[in-house]
Order: C-alpha cells, then sequence, then structure tokens
C-alpha cells in the first residue's frame, strides 16, 4: 500500500532542539588547531549560533512538501520516498539512493536537472530504512540485501518493469545488490562511489596488478587515518548514539566532520555547502532521531560484506562517475573485475557528496550513460 505524506515537524520538537543549543557545554581544544584533531570548535560555535538564531526548518519543510512525497509499507516496513514524474512523455525511471551521513536531502539539486533533461526522467527517491522518515528496523539483518528486496518491490508497485539505479556511499552498495538480485528490472546502474566491503573474485593462480595492490595499500592507509568513524559505527553503535541522540551539537559535529573532510571543500567547508544545507541534513536526524537506526547499518553490512564469489558479477550495464577527491577509489581493473563497466569518468571538481557539490556534473553523467545504454 502507498500513501501520500507531508512533513510537519511539532514546534515543540523545534523550541526543545533550540533549548538544547542554548544550553551546550563547550568542550576546549587545542590552539589554532582548526579541524586537524576533528570539527573546528570555532566553526561548529559559529554554526550552532546560526541554527540556534537564523535557520528555519520550516523553509527545509516547505521545500520536501513541495514534492510529492509518499509512504509505502513494503513487507511491514514504512519506506518513505519522493516520486517526482517529469512532464515529458516516455521518461526513464531513475531510483537515486543516499548515503551516511546524507539523506534523501542530498538529491533536491538533482530534481529540477534531471525532470527536465535531454532524457527526461521519473525519479524515485527513497529513504533507508532508518533514515530520515522511513521506519527504523529494530531487529538484526537490516543490510544491502534487505533494503535491495525493498527497492525491487517498491518499483514494481510503481509500475515499473525496468528502470535505472544510482547511488553514491551506502546507496551504491543498496543499487549493487539491486542489480545483482534483481538484473530483470535493472536497465542500467550509475556508481559516484564503489562500496567500501566490494572485493573482487580473483581466480586461481591470478594476482592483483601493481596498481590494484597499491590502490589496496592506500585504502588501507585512508581508513588508519580516517576511518575511526567507520569502526565505531560498524562495532559498537549504540554506545556512540547515547551522545548524539541527546546532544545537537555532538550530532552536528559529528556529522559536519565528514561534509568538510571528504567533500572538494579545499578546507573551506562554505566553499561547496551552504549553512542551510548542511543543518537541514542534519536537523533531519535530530528531529527523526536517527542516528543510531542510521549508523548501525554500518554493523548489519559488515556481516554480509560485498565480497564476490567466483558467480559474483555485475551483469548490467554499468557506469562510474569517479569524483577526484572521492577516496579511496579503486582502479577501473579492480572494478572490473565485478561490474560490466560500459561508461567510465573522471571529474573535477567534486568529492563524496557529489550531488550536493556538483549536482549538474553528477546529473550530465547520469543522463550521458543513460543516452549510452538506451542506444545500444
Amino acid at each position: 500500500m502507498i500513501r501520500s505524506f507531508s512533513i510537519k515537524i511539532p514546534d515543540q520538537a523545534i523550541d526543545d532542539l533550540k533549548m538544547r543549543l542554548r544550553r551546550t557545554r563547550w568542550t576546549d581544544e587545542i590552539v589554532s588547531s582548526a579541524w586537524t584533531y576533528g570539527a573546528s570548535l570555532s566553526y561548529v560555535k559559529e554554526i550552532t549560533n546560526y541554527w540556534l538564531n537564523t535557520f528555519d526548518w520550516r523553509n527545509t519543510e516547505n521545500e520536501i512538501n513541495s514534492y510529492p512525497n509518499y509512504i509505502a509499507d513494503i513487507d511491514g516496513v514504512s519506506v518513505h520516498f519522493l516520486h517526482i514524474k517529469s512532464e515529458k512523455k516516455n521518461a526513464v525511471p531513475l531510483i537515486i539512493t543516499h548515503g551516511w551521513p546524507g539523506s534523501f536531502l542530498e538529491m533536491m539539486k538533482l530534481i529540477p536537472i534531471l525532470t527536465r533533461s535531454r532524457i527526461p526522467f521519473d525519479l524515485i527517491i527513497p529513504s533507508i530504512p532508518g533514515f530520515g522518515f522511513s521506519q527504523k528496523i529494530n531487529t538484526p539483518g537490516c543490510n544491502f540485501w534487505f533494503i535491495a528486496e525493498l527497492w525491487s518491490k517498491l518499483i514494481k508497485e510503481l509500475g515499473y518493469e525496468k528502470i535505472v539505479a544510482q547511488g553514491g556511499d551506502f546507496g551504491a552498495g543498496v543499487s549493487t545488490a539491486l542489480a545483482l538480485k534483481h538484473p530483470e528490472i535493472i536497465l542500467g546502474l550509475h556508481l559516484n562511489y564503489i562500496p567500501g566491503s566490494y572485493f573482487p573474485f580473483l581466480p586461481s593462480g591470478e594476482k592483483f596488478s601493481e596498481e590494484e595492490n597499491l590502490y589496496l595499500k592506500s585504502a588501507d592507509e585512508w581508513y588508519k587515518e580516517e576511518g575511526a568513524y567507520l569502526h565505531q559505527q560498524r562495532t559498537k553503535p549504540l554506545t556512540l548514539a547515547f551522545g548524539l541522540n541527546d546532544s545537537p551539537v555532538g550530532l552536528c559535529a559529528w556529522i559536519l566532520e565528514k561534509y568538510y573532510g571528504w567533500s572538494d571543500c579545499g578546507g573551506e567547508i562554505e566553499n561547496v555547502f551552504s549553512k542551510d544545507e548542511l543543518l537541514a541534513n542534519i536537523s533531519l536526524y535530530w528531529f527523526t532521531e536517527t542516528i543510531h537506526s542510521s549508523t548501525r547499518l554500518y554493523h548489519e553490512n559488515s556481516k554480509v560484506p560485498l565480497h564476490f564469489s567466483k558467480n559474483d558479477f555485475v551483469q548490467v550495464p554499468v557506469g562510474i562517475a569517479r569524483f577526484h577527491k572521492e577516496e579511496p577509489f579503486p582502479p577501473r581493473r579492480f572494478i572490473e573485475r565485478g561490474y560490466n563497466i560500459q561508461y567510465w569518468k573522471e571529474i573535477s571538481p567534486g568529492g563524496h557528496f557529489a550531488a550536493m557539490e556538483q549536482p549538474a556534473l553528477l546529473a550530465e553523467e547520469v543522463i550521458s550513460f543513460t543516452e549510452k545504454i538506451s542506444n545500444t
């Protein structure tokens, strides 16, 4: 069953948020350390002041509600999604899946571009269970494969026979699982990230190339320097959540640091994101109390990593948009061992949050990939 949905956060929840912001107990820092030890204290204070005195959640609500919102009940799981149909005929259905610490709000800049492009799209933009307004799954097993099964049923419920799937971060994992489990409904798979747990099958006697081995070494170094969040969230996410679910500034800092570190911002976070964009996403996590239900997806996925066996191969056409600040990112040969790459583009500028940082560039790659597979 699918029903219409609109968002209205109670005034009391907004008042409670502001009360908590006013009562923040600030930490100290190493003098002039900026972002070296984590989220910059001066910037967190600056954006907290803006959150308290300037940011208006109702503007975010109005933007969300300006599009058709729905809740689908799929196998007892409530899934929130936007479904924006192009005004043009013969539109290509496209499902775009977000990641962490993002949300469906990442895709807002893509909507006007993709629905009016030279190849028009019908857009399906769902929220992963445990994110935003989708249901939290409080039993083990909510992983890429579980979510992909939900998506396949949502696609069929909406009346689409075949669809293009796009994703970055967790969205890349969900979309990969969807293409592996249900290739019959996938026209093409477009990714701007390769799932972190992906490891291709290597036949007996074959070795990785020097380029691939260098990537594996560099990825290991990246996780040693930047992967503390990952280790915490895939091992003990609940312990972390006690603090982040209770302190809006703690939540803000935890998420902000990723937007700073993973984006192509050149050391200034507001080179690519406005305060309003950042706070809309952080506020969504706060009001829906989804920091634990979102981060424990790391834990659930760790039990079933995307380690390909001999018969695992994404057969559908695959397009890759490799934004230059997205790290770590495997070389093409490493990916081709598991994916049928038909389109590849190196792109600069841009980082992990491509849909927010460079929406026009990402949209163009999705359009060009769709053109290519439509003409073959």
